[in-house]
């Protein structure tokens, strides 16, 4: 028999990833949020990932937290997505697409439902490596989320605490794809742009660092752009 594990699917590439990790020793739960972002196409795309998976619930919260608070430029649409940074710019800053603790607020109430359904594991896609500069995906915030949950549970209090698994945190998204491709991921079923068209803009940061990792990777990215630009030195 199969052991639960909650699955945060945000319908990227990274959580697609993860994913399939999970669905390899895994029953499947997964929880995706609708929290007012500008590329909301992705909550579609994760119910097409959820159902490739054959998963028998794909949970999808409504937080309007996020839209009410703003600060962010993912769910504030006055506010500019940074486009055409740098590869090297990547990760050395904190962009204006951050959403305050966003991780943590998912990733507490994924930790709640999986105490509901008797889930021993909640998978977070979060990589440290190739990522835009956001505070809440370094393993220092893993590691003290998860003395959090072993400290603040029911599970916990019992001495059956609810792991934080996140494989992909230590790879670079060449290693994420490479891992997705050996995995049979559905890649084309995903989507990561920013700005939430029908085709990726290929300027934002999560595009920029989409398609270093496909063409690291040696690997064709399955979906389409309006530009795809240039490798740099």
């Amino acid at each position: 028999m199969q052991d639960e594990a909650v699955v945060l699917l945000s319908g990227g590439l990274d959580s697609t990833v993860c994913m399939a990790v999970a669905a390899q020793q895994h029953r499947l739960w997964p929880i995706t949020f609708a929290y007012g972002q500008r590329h909301a196409r992705e909550v579609e795309q994760a119910r097409q990932v959820a159902a490739h998976f054959g998963v028998a619930r794909h949970l999808v919260v409504d937080c309007g937290f996020f839209r009410d608070i703003g600060g962010s430029s993912l769910t504030v649409h006055h506010l500019e997505v940074p486009l055409g940074r740098e590869e090297a710019q990547l990760g050395t800053d904190i962009p204006s697409t951050y959403v305050p603790f966003r991780n943590g607020v998912f990733l507490a109430l994924a930790v709640a439902y999986a105490e509901s359904v008797g889930a021993a594991t909640v998978f977070i896609g979060v990589n440290a490596l190739d990522y835009s500069g956001y505070p809440d995906c370094r393993p220092q915030f893993i590691e003290a989320f998860q003395a959090a949950v072993n400290a603040g549970t029911a599970a916990g209090a019992r001495g059956n605490p609810i792991t934080i698994a996140a494989p992909l945190l230590h790879l670079d998204k060449a290693g994420i794809v490479r891992l997705g491709a050996r995995l049979g991921a559905p890649f084309e079923l995903t989507s990561s742009c920013y700005l939430g068209g029908e085709v990726a803009c290929g300027q934002c940061d999560a595009c920029r660092l989409r398609l270093k990792g496909f063409r690291e990777a040696g690997l064709a990215d399955p979906i389409p752009y309006a530009v795809t630009p240039a490798a740099g030195p």
